[in-house]
């Protein structure tokens, strides 16, 4: 009876085993035909059954991770690191929790990750910069955004691209009527609105004609707005393989060309590189229309996406190119566009960034360079697109829940440097003042020239300036500066010396002449007092103290009383300019102070030197 009872219990529980396993069998096929969303399904089923492991976490984790479920994807993976995982794992790990902010958890997963594979692009980058976080939060702002009006409660959109008809092309959730069960998402199309001259948009409408009842978009537009390259999903095209296992076609997504014709796209061929084996998608046309940029995960590539270019000539296309590893890395680069100046930006889980996927900018085939906040956020930013002749940027963020369209301006700089210098000399002039007046005619800066006569600040290109270079004994210099695109100008300044002088206890003017033997002033005598009304007029509190001195020649009270009268005359000039009588004052001294103490034996040139006028700040 007891071996009955073993035998019975043998029989039970390698049933229960059998069903385990094809309930795993089940959920792999599931998972390694994309259907990521059953998967998840059936792994958490088996989970809860109490028969999860290593695989099965991974599976999952790798799952929520394909959907973009990055808080899901790290709550697993956390269970595979518990034991030894592969490389991989711990930078899909660190991502997922640098999307949910926890950067100092994600950098010990990248450390990991870069003992595994040191080589890896991702493992140096992060090894050189473990502070990206820092810098990236630090960094000059390239762009400022806003929120459109265009997206709409649940929805989701995204992949906004401006036309240079001012028509905003863009793919949305909105309107979609059926499920897509491989995200659990609905199905995307293809709509536009126009941008108004206030920055405004019309009423936003469906192209019907592109629009199937599966996947359509996003979309690129020629320079002439004639011709179009659009995604769409294989289910519409017959661009798929039968799965008999889960009896489900595994569609992939092409890109198919579109004329527009009467105001209609006519849909015309699919790109010969669309393929049922792997997808083809996110178009970007160049300015000149002769290269299409894509993102793929086709053979030869070198991660779980990668961006490509493909020409496009007379007699149809060329071979696709990949960019190679100065832009692609092991994980996703999606979202390509190429702008008018031939700057490429594309969106990236796998360069350092902020979490999530980010946006990133290579010009001029130079390094990549992640655009930074407030572009980028720790969850998923993306589809950024530049039109350069308005000066308009569109890209799609989750930040909030659902893809959401926002406005991006760029930021556009000038570092102005300014070099100021003796025009007589050539010698660097420091402490000089630099005001810098915007259009409105505002003192926005003042900057003040270093050792080396040189002084600089950022300036918006798109905005019209002047400088007012003002230095101690020189005449002030206001010049123009024109707009400008070019990121730093250098403004060589050079200062006539100024014939007026001040120093801290006195104004020194030329020579005021007077006529021998008398007290009137001269047109030369004049044009020097000229000065010294200007410097009062620039110094509305400064008092002065006008003293007149005469040389050696003649008695001491014929110099005492000609002084004075020269002091009056010099005071009541000034007075006559508009000046307070209260603020200069004068004396004559005769001979009494001689700067060259040389008595009656004084020779001519010294007695020049003693018939002065001194100008004495009594107040500044």
């Amino acid at each position: 009876m007891k071996k009955v009872y073993i035998t019975l219990s043998l029989i039970f529980i390698s049933g229960i085993v059998f069903a385990q396993d094809i309930a795993i069998k089940k959920a792999d096929q599931l998972f390694g035909s994309y259907q990521y969303v059953e998967a998840i399904e059936s792994y958490l089923q088996i989970i809860k059954n109490k028969q999860g492991n290593q695989h099965i976490y991974q599976n999952l984790a790798d799952s929520y991770y394909s959907i973009y479920n990055t808080t899901e994807a790290a709550k697993w993976y956390e269970k595979v690191v518990e034991k030894n995982a592969e490389s991989e794992t711990y930078f899909r790990y660190s991502q997922a929790l640098k999307s949910i902010g926890k950067y100092t958890e994600a950098n010990l997963q990248m450390t990991k990750f870069a003992t595994l594979v040191p080589n890896d692009v991702r493992a140096k980058e992060f090894m050189q910069n473990q502070n990206y976080k820092l810098t990236l939060e630090n960094s000059k702002a390239l762009f400022s955004i806003k929120e459109t009006t265009l997206s709409e409660p649940k929805s989701n959109d995204f992949a906004a691209m401006l036309t240079a008809t001012n028509e905003l092309y863009f793919v949305s959730t909105r309107n979609s009527r059926k499920i897509d069960k491989w995200s659990n998402e609905p199905y995307i199309d293809i709509f536009k609105t126009s941008r108004n001259s206030d920055g405004s948009f019309s009423k936003v409408e469906e192209i019907k004609e592109l629009n199937s009842m599966y996947h359509d978009g996003p979309v690129t537009i020629s320079a002439d707005g004639n011709t179009m390259f659009f995604a769409r999903d294989g289910h519409s095209t017959n661009l798929y393989e039968k799965d008999k296992k889960n009896n489900v076609k595994v569609g992939q997504l092409g890109i198919y060309k579109a004329i527009k014709s009467n105001d209609k796209w006519i849909i015309q061929e699919g790109l010969p590189i669309n393929n049922t084996a792997y997808s083809v998608s996110h178009p970007s046309l160049s300015k000149d229309g002769k290269t299409l940029f894509f993102a793929s995960n086709m053979p030869g590539g070198m991660g779980e996406s990668d961006i490509w270019k493909i020409a496009i000539t007379e007699n149809g296309y060329g071979q696709p190119i990949n960019l190679g590893d100065k832009i692609n890395t092991a994980s996703r680069e999606v979202f390509p566009f190429i702008t008018n100046n031939n700057d490429l930006f594309f969106a990236s889980t796998g360069w350092s960034g902020l979490g999530g996927l980010d946006i990133f900018k290579v010009e001029n085939n130079s390094q990549v360079v992640n655009v930074g906040k407030p572009v980028n956020t720790e969850k998923d930013d993306f589809s950024f697109s530049l039109n350069t002749e308005f000066n308009k940027g569109y890209f799609s963020s989750n930040r909030n829940g659902n893809d959401v369209i926002f406005e991006a301006t760029p930021i556009c700089e000038i570092d102005l440097f300014v070099l100021v210098s003796d025009a007589k000399t050539g010698k660097n002039i420091e402490n000089a003042k630099v005001n810098i007046i915007d259009e409105n005619n505002t003192l926005v800066y003042t900057i003040v020239t270093n050792t080396f006569g040189k002084c600089n600040q950022l300036l918006m290109c798109d905005k019209s300036y002047s400088i007012q270079i003002i230095a101690a004994n020189y005449e002030n210099v206001t010049l123009p500066l024109i707009k400008s695109k070019m990121n730093q100008i250098e403004v060589p300044v050079k200062l006539t010396p100024n014939e007026v002088i001040i120093t801290d206890k006195e104004v020194l003017l030329g020579d005021v002449y007077f006529e021998f033997n008398k007290s009137n002033i001269t047109p030369i005598g004049a044009a020097q007092l000229d000065k010294l009304v200007a410097v009062l007029n620039a110094n509305p509190t400064m008092i002065i103290s006008v003293k007149s001195h005469t040389d050696s020649k003649g008695n001491l009270t014929y110099n005492l009383k000609l002084s004075e009268q020269r002091a009056q005359a010099t005071v009541q000039y000034v007075v006559s300019k508009g000046i307070n009588k209260e603020r200069i004052f004068g004396k004559g001294y005769g001979f009494t102070e001689p700067k060259i103490a040389c008595s009656i034996n004084c020779t001519e040139e010294e007695n020049a030197i003693n018939r002065r006028s001194e100008f004495i700040i009594i107040k500044k």
